[in-house]
């Protein structure tokens, strides 16, 4: 009792900030920080209410900060909350420190006024620690705002790293849809920041298993979008495709496929590399995906797969799928990457 006393009485002997202060930001501020200061959506309702007795839109030092309105009328501004509750309410934002009482000798709400009708007294609840600590609530509503922030950031990295290593770390599927389940609760900063070291091994296991794009030695990106200039095609009489697509319709379409590079993919050369490091993700093994280049063509054959992977989630059969595309005479990929998005540049210039 002694160190609650004491406390309430440096609040009201405390001095208050030069100038005035909006009293409805002021209000924002502990709505957005009402956790730090433990006190509940419903106790500011009252402290609004509470509020809304000034007759001014500012508190200031030099103003009247103690309002008196009996149970009834404060009951009125805050939707007719019953007398029991509104006491609950009340005593908590007092032991918050947000508001004090001035009680009268027969414990009456009222004030007295001198002969020129101003306050010189008043006995009800003080708003002045509002005030005094307004510097701390913006404090805190700050920090809650930055920790909202950095928690939307956290959370959206972990959930990209835990989609990239589910595709690459097949033997971590099952390790990262728990950790995608966990990630769908409504977590703290703190455990939000665990799940993030958590995944920390996972992502750079993962990000080993991603080449760096190749670059050409020689030749324009203009060039390498209708061919590839490689001295090593691995099927060098093969090339099969009679269509030119550019490498922008492929990514355009398939925006998938740009997870699997560290880098802006421009080439052919590194859809075909990407395109073999996701068949074996996606179950398609080495002799159909060269199978695929001999009947298809490199550039068929990747722009093929990079569409499947697409729509990895709707083929049961992957590799059968790719497969039987292979076995038509006459394949086209326009048709799949048209049905996938706005064909765009399907034969450039």
């Amino acid at each position: 009792m002694a160190a609650g006393h004491l406390e309430r009485q440096s609040l009201a002997e405390a001095p208050c900030p030069a100038g005035a202060a909006d009293k409805w930001a002021i209000l924002r501020d502990v709505g957005t920080a009402r956790r730090v200061f433990g006190v509940s959506d419903r106790d500011l309702i009252v402290l609004q209410g509470l509020l809304s007795f000034l007759p001014t839109a500012d508190l200031a030092a030099d103003m009247p900060t103690i309002v008196f309105p009996s149970n009834a009328k404060l009951a009125e501004r805050v939707h007719g909350m019953p007398e029991s509750t509104l006491r609950r309410h009340i005593a908590a934002l007092v032991a918050a420190g947000l508001i004090l009482r001035h009680d009268s000798p027969n414990g009456k709400r009222y004030a007295r006024r001198d002969m020129s009708g101003q306050i010189a007294r008043a006995f009800g609840f003080d708003l002045r620690p509002l005030l005094v600590r307004q510097p701390e609530i913006a404090a805190a509503a700050r920090r809650v705002h930055e920790d909202a922030a950095l928690l939307r950031d956290l959370r959206e990295e972990v959930t990209l790293r835990l989609r990239d290593a589910s595709r690459l770390l097949p033997k971590d599927a099952e390790r990262c849809l728990a950790l995608q389940r966990l990630l769908r609760r409504k977590l703290t900063l703190a455990q939000v920041q665990d799940l993030h070291r958590e995944t920390e091994d996972i992502f750079a296991r993962a990000a080993a298993l991603v080449p760096p794009p190749a670059r050409l030695s020689s030749g324009c990106d203009s060039q390498n979008e209708r061919h590839i200039q490689d001295s090593n095609k691995p099927f060098p009489d093969s090339e099969k495709s009679a269509e030119t697509i550019a490498v922008r319709t492929v990514v355009d379409n398939c925006p998938s496929v740009r997870d699997y590079s560290t880098e802006a993919i421009t080439t052919w050369q590194q859809l075909v590399a990407i395109a073999a490091l996701v068949c074996p993700m996606m179950g398609i093994t080495h002799e159909t995906w060269r199978h695929a280049l001999r009947s298809m063509g490199s550039t068929t054959a990747a722009a093929t797969v990079i569409c499947i992977l697409e729509r990895f989630d709707q083929i049961s059969r992957p590799g059968a799928y790719l497969r039987a595309l292979a076995k038509k005479e006459g394949f086209s990929v326009i048709p799949m990457l048209g049905a996938l998005g706005k064909l765009t540049a399907v034969n450039p210039a």
